[in-house]
């Protein structure tokens, strides 16, 4: 895991949600919709993080839909502050934070957290950024019942070849041109092998911008703005046409 995993902007706008317990796990929740539900797979800031607590504002708003963002990291927040100070991610034990987030460790946590959602919605679907780009893949896993009804991953690190070809469900990627997480070899393999496996594919490419910008993007940037809502429009529309 890299620096692009962390650097970024926070954005202005206080989050409408709450904070409860679901399922034995604390998370962020928005929107009232019994029928549809979406889990949001927070990035390396956490289920805390601004950003996506108004993100899933937005789809909740947009797509009319109950919006999780559930806490993943067993507690652990890094703090938003961060962000805007470079000088301080060098004293980061992320290797060991890591270590204690794997695949290993939280996937079994999402896999039961959506289990319980499955239960409690008509409809379900699932967006994981940067960190939680693998986990949306493992919940869309190829299954004879699958725990949720598409999934889309905004630029996913981590995420294995192996992953990508045993997704079986609506699959949206949103891939930005500048990404050592999501590579071009990886680029290439999901754009290549998706259209083989029978399910519905829809691949947004954003040439120009980089790893976090569609949650972590500059605001005041005209062109990461025209990107990061190109992202949001792009997932409500997934979103709608497979859940609603």
């Amino acid at each position: 895991m890299s620096e692009c995993c962390l650097k970024g902007f926070k954005w202005d706008g206080e989050p409408q949600g709450k904070e409860v317990e679901v399922s034995g796990q604390t998370c962020y929740v928005t929107g009232s919709n019994p029928d549809v539900g979406i889990i949001v797979i927070h990035d390396l800031y956490g289920w805390t993080f601004g950003n996506t607590r108004l993100l899933a504002d937005s789809y909740a708003a947009e797509v009319g839909a109950t919006v999780y963002v559930p806490n993943f990291f067993g507690g652990v927040i890094l703090s938003a502050d961060l962000i805007n100070n470079p000088a301080e991610w060098g004293k980061l034990d992320l290797p060991n934070f890591m270590e204690r987030n794997n695949k290993a460790v939280r996937g079994p946590e999402m896999v039961s957290f959506a289990k319980h959602l499955r239960t409690q919605h008509g409809k379900l679907g699932a967006i994981g950024y940067c960190y939680g780009g693998w986990a949306a893949f493992q919940l869309g896993l190829k299954s004879d019942a699958p725990l949720v009804d598409c999934i889309a991953a905004a630029h996913p690190t981590f995420l294995t070849k192996e992953e990508i070809s045993n997704v079986g469900v609506p699959v949206q990627i949103i891939a930005p041109e500048i990404d050592p997480q999501f590579t071009e070899e990886l680029k290439t393999y999901a754009v290549t092998e998706i259209p083989k496996l029978g399910v519905p594919f829809d691949y947004q490419y954003f040439p120009g911008l980089s790893h976090g910008f569609s949650i972590r993007g500059n605001r005041e940037n005209p062109a990461e703005v025209k990107g990061l809502e190109r992202a949001r429009r792009a997932a409500v529309t997934w979103f709608k046409e497979w859940l609603v």
